[in-house]
């Protein structure tokens, strides 16, 4: 080698050398977890603004993003190139990496689209591009769906369509519907890019290409005001197309949209928004640059399917004897079918984006018990929602019956007198080999199932009835993806979590149900009393959004929001009590902002913000000075008499301190919309309520709200309507209400989570413990004494309610929130200002739980054993945190193995009522404190 190569070979190494740790150092800052319009890769996306979201991970502390780029480009290659032929936002000097809307060119129908992004931090990084992440475009407009036409098998005549029934209207018809088959044959002549299918079947549909289910969803579309709205799905199915002949079939179900008047089957309500009916397009983009589509038209073909009956409310029915195999492959000969019907369906059609029904966990049976001659009950041990699945084997034409039950009669048989009777699924065999069926378009809530007209495998079968080698419980729900997990050193406290759990899962379907057997109704005050808990548990941004459109839709002109959306039925049982009540009916102010909150979705607060003051209006007119009292106040309370309206608290107390709670909510969303005039309007208001709040319910001498209820004082509390100088006075009356009834609670469905809250934010984590750590009075501890394994609707876990309902769960947000310690901070958006204030309560010595927020995994680990207490956290990036930690003046503290000082990213705050506090950025952390013993 000559010199002068060697000076240049020497020169390349020693910059190499020079590059080497920078550049390892730029790889520090990465960037993940991309998501649109919160879904990491979504179909059917149907906003021209999409809001982009992406996470930071470095490994160095105090990381935030100074800067963004984001590149959307129409095709994969050029997206490799790192060019946005769609759209570039250059480098943008910006903190946001949640909710950044989309601001190219406007986005196309179907079209999809490929994004990546890099940023910048505050320690001079720049990431690297991230991996490509992209989204599929939905249907924009009627025009989108390129002639496709709603078509049925046959058409609910006019008279008998009736999209809001009074409860308690006797029928004036029965019968049953037909659940048709529908199909179309069509070719693809050439190689294929994509295919997508937009699919809209009422009430319930399940799509088939080629002979094979499509996807894994139940129940879809979600349930909606159909007589405003419906959800269409979408489905890539590439992979499911072949060149030459193809066969698209679908089956609908009646779901909401109509609840078939049988007799002798169980009918919440009767609703009737027409048969069931389809709309459909598939979408085919060839290779070559050219596209097609196969609509829904006159042209389909359509039959009486073997589901015989379908009820949401009643159950299945299925003939496999009327199967006709091959009816969803080329080939089958459809002569025989007759042609569709053309008809009229919603005209306002939107994506569904929330999550999917689908089908989960899978309980065998763990005892299996004969219970009069003829009937086996299964125990699943698990009350949940779901399905059962059936293997059989047996003669054509034999039948076997399952009734699922939460509980069982004295007899030993199910029990469905509280939860919607009767309800069955029937399966009427083909008679060919082993045969395995699962309903398609209805499910329950249930432990036990009751088997009748089968025989088990290896028993004596001297009449030859159908032997049932299997029978297996499917829970189905909403697939909102797991976002948080709990555990503690309190056995009790752990299997309260799971208890609450299940009722959360059973009841996460297209709404936020109440129960899953008797009503699956959308009842509204759940969504922002157990938001909290759910969310720590559950990512249901999508979901919440979803809530927030079914109240818009049924919004009535006068501006009320039932107490249900959708607003399938107008109960009249005690006037408008269950349809006007304002803590339900609230949920249209308070839950657009939890979700801002929450998630920082500042669109749902725009797109919210005229029914929100439409429903403060309303409520503005019913009150006599100032003052509500309509409704069902503090719901399944303890009292002296059976649960149900409130008991304890006047019903004024808590509409009025709601109502006053909304009207604050309303003046921060005006003012973050720009409209301060409008924010100074209802500030003036709420003072107004505020000042007739007091004068009617406060006692200056005793600081009691009205009866002194524990829902009284703590929503006086919580909402501030307590003047400051009496506040310390009211929660110590609070305290010692509690204290007074051996700690007790009486507060209800309302009452409780404002009563946890009001407790937790004055530091009395202790009296919560002592509440909720017995088993031996209503509540969650007594629930499972008395065998409960979902949430029961009353803290009695009494037999003649719901023995699995969302109501009562609020404990969760406690167990997140305080004893592991993970909160929000005053004023935080999405987490980006994090707490970590573990509360070490009672006998609980150990907890670790984690949250992923929008921003990133968010944990908290502490233990304690003597003098010595140990806490490990992790803040994600883009964040800051402030840490509490149970210390005093004569404390050690160290993180890792230096003492605090050691540490200049740390800020010490001070110390205040027996916590110090630490200010930080992300990063991950082991706090360690020992404090000497006292010697007193």
């Amino acid at each position: 080698m000559s010199v002068g190569s060697w000076r240049w070979l020497s020169s390349i190494l020693l910059l190499l050398l020079l590059l080497g740790p920078a550049a390892a150092w730029a790889q520090r800052l990465a960037v993940a977890r991309l998501t649109c319009a919160y879904q990491p890769q979504p179909l059917g996306v149907q906003t021209q603004k999409p809001n982009l979201s992406w996470e930071l991970t470095s490994d160095q502390r105090n990381t935030t993003q100074t800067a963004y780029r984001i590149l959307v480009a129409d095709n994969e290659k050029s997206l490799a190139k790192n060019t946005g032929n769609v759209w570039d936002s250059q480098k943008v000097t910006s903190g946001a990496s949640i909710q950044v809307p989309y601001a190219g060119p406007a986005l196309q129908a179907t079209k999809t689209y490929y994004w990546k992004v890099m940023t910048w931090d505050n320690h001079g990084n720049a990431s690297a591009w991230s991996k490509p992440a992209r989204w599929q475009m939905g249907l924009l407009s009627a025009a989108d769906w390129q002639g496709a036409q709603w078509i049925a098998y046959e058409e609910l005549p006019a008279e008998r369509v009736n999209v809001l029934p009074v409860d308690g209207k006797k029928d004036d018809y029965l019968g049953n519907n037909v659940l048709p088959l529908l199909r179309k044959d069509f070719t693809v002549p050439k190689k294929l890019q994509r295919a997508t299918a937009y699919v809209c079947g009422l009430g319930q549909f399940e799509l088939h290409l080629n002979g094979q289910k499509v996807g894994n969803h139940f129940l879809d579309p979600a349930w909606t005001k159909f007589d405003k709205q419906a959800q269409y799905v979408t489905f890539d199915v590439t992979e499911q197309l072949r060149k030459g002949t193809n066969t698209v079939g679908v089956l609908l179900g009646n779901g909401f949209y109509y609840v078939p008047p049988v007799k002798n089957r169980f009918r919440k309500l009767k609703s009737s928004f027409g048969y069931p009916k389809l709309l459909c397009r598939v979408v085919l983009d060839y290779r070559d640059g050219t596209s097609e589509s196969v609509v829904s038209d006159a042209s389909w073909k359509t039959a009486a399917g073997p589901v015989t009956f379908s009820s949401i409310y009643g159950g299945e029915d299925y003939n496999a004897s009327l199967e006709q195999p091959g009816w969803d492959a080329s080939r089958f000969n459809d002569k025989t079918w007759k042609p569709v019907v053309l008809t009229t369906g919603p005209t306002e059609l939107n994506a569904q984006m929330a999550e999917p029904l689908k089908v989960h966990e899978t309980f065998t049976s763990q005892k299996i018990t004969p219970a009069q001659p003829g009937k086996w009950v299964y125990d699943f041990g698990q009350n949940a929602s779901g399905i059962i699945e059936l293997q059989v084997q047996g003669r054509a034409g034999d039948t076997v019956r399952i009734t699922p039950a939460e509980l069982l009669a004295a007899d030993g048989t199910v029990n469905q007198k509280n939860s919607g009777r009767p309800y069955y699924f029937t399966y009427v065999l083909r008679g060919s080999g082993v045969e395995m069926w699962r309903p398609r378009f209805s499910y329950y809530g249930f432990r036990y199932a009751q088997l009748e007209g089968g025989v088990l495998k290896d028993q004596a079968n001297p009449t030859n009835r159908p032997v049932v080698i299997k029978l297996t419980s499917l829970h189905t729900r909403n697939a909102a993806p797991f976002v948080g997990k709990f555990a503690c050193s309190n056995d009790l406290f752990n299997r309260t979590n799971t208890l609450i759990d299940w009722s959360i899962k059973s009841n996460l379907a297209s709404v936020f149900t109440d129960c899953p057997h008797r009503e699956k109704l959308g009842w509204l005050e759940e969504t922002h009393l157990m938001g909290a808990s759910i969310r720590y548990r559950y990512d249901i941004a999508s979901l919440c959004r979803k809530t927030i459109a079914d109240m818009q839709a049924s919004q009535l002109p006068n501006g009320l929001v039932p107490e249900i959306a959708p607003e399938y039925v107008k109960f009249e049982w005690g006037g408008d009590m269950f349809r006007d009540s304002p803590e339900w009916g609230s949920a249209s102010v308070i839950l657009p902002w939890y979700v801002y909150q929450w998630y920082g979705d500042r669109q749902v607060l725009e797109s919210s913000y005229p029914m929100m003051q439409r429903y403060v209006t309303y409520l503005g007119t019913k009150a006599q000075g100032h003052i509500l009292s309509q409704g069902l106040g503090d719901w399944y309370d303890l009292g002296p008499k059976p649960p149900g309206t409130s008991q304890q608290t006047p019903v004024g107390v808590t509409g009025t301190a709601t109502y006053y709670y909304d009207l604050t909510i309303l003046s921060q969303v005006a003012r973050l919309l720009g409209k301060p005039q409008e924010a100074a309007a209802y500030d003036k208001l709420a003072g107004e309520v505020r000042t007739a709040f007091n004068q009617k319910f406060f006692n200056p001498s005793t600081k009691q709200y009205a009866t002194g209820s524990q829902a009284a004082n703590a929503m006086a509390v919580y909402m501030g309507l307590v003047e400051p100088q009496h506040k310390a006075a009211v929660v110590e009356n609070l305290v010692q209400d509690i204290r007074n009834r051996n700690n007790a609670l009486t507060a209800g469905d309302i009452g409780y989570r404002y009563l946890l809250r009001v407790l937790e934010d004055a530091g009395r984590s202790d009296v919560i413990f002592a509440m909720n750590n017995r088993t031996d009075v209503p509540g969650y501890g007594y629930q499972l004494a008395q065998g409960a394994t979902a949430l029961t609707e009353s803290w009695a876990a009494l037999p003649t309610v719901s023995n699995n309902h969302l109501m009562l769960g609020h404990l969760q947000e406690w167990f997140y929130g305080a004893l592991a310690g993970i909160r929000p901070a005053d004023e935080a958006v999405a987490f980006n200002k994090i707490d970590i204030q573990p509360e070490p309560v009672g006998d609980v010595t150990s907890t670790k739980a984690s949250h992923t927020s929008p921003y990133g995994l968010i944990t908290s680990e502490w233990k304690k054993t003597g003098n010595s207490f140990e806490l490990k956290t992790t803040i994600p990036a883009n964040t800051t945190a402030t840490i509490y930690l149970p210390a005093t003046a004569t404390s050690t503290i160290l993180e890792g193995t230096q003492p605090l000082a050691r540490h200049p990213e740390l800020k010490l705050l001070g110390i205040d009522q027996g916590k110090v506090r630490i200010q930080t950025g992300s990063g991950t952390y082991h706090f360690t404190v020992s404090t000497p013993a006292s010697t007193n």
